[in-house]
Parts: structure tokens; sequence; C-alpha cells
């Protein structure tokens, strides 16, 4: 449907100006549900597990919080099968579902094999409209002059730490996808290390576009860094913030860099709207991305990174303030 109106919009469209379309798509929300015609669709694979799939326990990491664990979709799905006045707004497919007799482990094996496959059945209609609206745009002798920008709102956790949705600095979940082609300019099969956060990429289109953009644009286009084999100096460093605490994932802001991340967790929800009046204790997080790409162990309180956590620390602090978050205060590190 959201692939066919844009077809229709990019037919009915004054074909001498130029246009600029945002095709947005609700997938890949829980609760993950899928045509008739992906049923069949990795049924009989079995999806490789994630190295942490099974960390049940945060202490084992280093964690402060439990976050949210895959066995809060088994509850739903489970709940979902038993009640027979099911919520029309929310269609689970693939059901019954039951782990009747499962050890804890055989649970979240189980459970994870369903979300996942359930989560690319629902990306693959997404791809099915992608490849309507591009076979549109090589049809209509467009392709080769139309920037095509694929991208998403964050990251999305699939059993990683054993688990599911987002809102977490953790890389799954920070990470967004961004894929560009714009056959004119830009080089093709490449794939750039630079740093960019979302707020780049209103700039990128307005550079693109020829507009200088506004002076309250903290954004910068990373244009060059597109269309040429030279290595262009972008962003050191990454602020990232998450305001929505609750106790299994707490209110947190941190700062990444290529090599490594420090992340802390103030653990309170500020007085906003969906959020826990409950406090949790504060805390701090630091990862080797180098070492540790995968975040398996908070190394804050190891000795031998004395000095890389005291200088994220300080640029912590001027990248929160060259954000304009004022809410919250970064406390010092007196030791580590």
């Amino acid at each position: 449907m959201i692939g066919s109106s844009t077809i229709t919009w990019l037919k009915e469209r004054r074909s001498e100006k130029p246009f600029f379309l945002m095709t947005h798509f609700k997938a890949t929300h829980e609760p993950f549900d899928y045509p008739k015609r992906h049923n069949e669709y990795l049924k009989n694979i079995d999806i490789p597990e994630p190295e942490s799939l099974y960390d049940f326990i945060p202490s084992n990491s280093g964690r402060s919080f439990s976050g949210q664990q895959l066995e809060i979709l088994t509850n739903r799905w489970i709940n979902y099968s038993e009640n027979k006045n099911h919520n029309s707004d929310t269609k689970y497919p693939g059901m019954p579902f039951s782990v009747d007799g499962m050890s804890e482990k055989e649970i979240r094996s189980y459970s994870y094999q369903k979300f996942v496959k359930d989560f690319l059945r629902c990306a693959a209609s997404i791809d099915d409209n992608l490849q309507k609206i591009i076979d549109y745009l090589k049809e209509s002798d467009q392709i080769e002059n139309t920037i095509i920008v694929y991208t998403s709102d964050q990251g999305y956790f699939l059993g990683e730490h054993g688990f599911f949705d987002k809102r977490m600095m953790y890389e799954e979940s920070s990470r967004m996808p961004f894929v560009i082609s714009y056959p004119e300019r830009i080089l093709k099969a490449r794939r750039i290390d630079d740093m960019i956060l979302n707020l780049d990429i209103p700039s990128l289109f307005l550079d693109y576009a020829g507009i200088k953009p506004p002076k309250s644009f903290q954004g910068k286009s990373f244009r060059k860094s597109l269309e040429s084999n030279k290595d262009y100096k972008g962003r050191e460093f990454t602020y990232y913030r998450y305001w929505e605490h609750s106790p299994v994932r707490p209110a947190h802001l941190g700062i990444r860099s290529e090599k490594n991340k420090l992340i802390y967790f103030y653990g309170e929800g500020l007085g906003k709207k969906n959020t826990s009046k409950i406090k949790s204790a504060t805390a701090w997080e630091y990862y080797d991305l180098t070492k540790d790409p995968l975040e398996l162990k908070n190394e804050f309180y190891n000795p031998d990174y004395k000095n890389e956590i005291l200088k994220l620390h300080h640029e912590l602090i001027k990248e929160k303030q060259l954000a304009g978050d004022k809410e919250t205060l970064i406390p010092t590190i007196n030791e580590i």
C-alpha cells in the first residue's frame, strides 16, 4: 500500500520540477506482523544466535540493569495465545505460542528464533515495496538522477545481550542503517566508516539542493566523503542521550569515539511523560570497541583504561554543552 501510494505520487507530480519525497514504513515495529506471502520465508532455517543471547545475569558483563529481556515478548505471545478476545490493534503472527516443558535456556532460544524470523519476514515486506519504487524510477528513466536514501530512526536489538527493542546506547540500538545511491555523483560499492548523526542527514539534503542550512542546524553535511576517495575529517565524537527512564532500562547519556564509549546512567525520569518515578542507582560503563566490539564487558573500573576514561569524561561534558542539553549534571570522576 505504501509503495503503491509512493508510485502514484511520483506519477502525478509535475515532472518538470525537482522533487523531495519521504516514504515511511511502520514496519518493523512490534507485533512484527507480515503478509501471508512471507509465511514460509526462513521456515526451515536456524538463525545464528548472537554471542550474548544467554546473558541472563547483568553482573556477568558489568551492567547495572536487566534490560528489556526477550522473555517480555515471550509472555506477550503466551498471553495473546490464551486471550480469546484479542486486541484488534495488535496482531501477533504465528499463533498460538507455547513454551510448556522448556528450560530457561530453551525458552530463550525458541523465543529468539520466532522473534527474528517474524522481524525479518516483516522487513521483507519493506523490501518488496522498495523494489517496486526503484523499478518505477528505472522504468521512468529517473534512477540515474535521483538520490535515494534508505535509513531508519534507530537500530534494534535482535537478541544481543538477551534484549529486544531499542532505546539504548549499545551498538545494536544506537547504530542506524544508512544506504545512499546517486549514480551521477556518489561512488558505488563503498563502505564509509565515518561517524555521522541522524541530524547530519538534513544538512546533507540541503547541500545537494544548494540551500544554505539555517544557523540553528547542528548537523554537518558529509557529501565530500560520499563523492571522493579522499579522507575527510568528520566527527571525532558523537553524543547520545535517551530520556525515557524505567528501572529495567535507566535513562542515560554518553559519548562515543571511533574506538571507545563512555555511558552515564543518571537513572531518573525528571518528571517527563512516560517515565518511571522510581529512580535507579547511578552507574558508569566504559567499552573498548576495538577489543570488545560486542560490548560484553564493562571496563569502567579497570585501571588500565583510566586515562581514556578521563579523556572521554572531559569530552562528554563538552559535547553535552554543544548539543544544548542543559538537563542533568554529569558528576566528576574522582577515582576509577
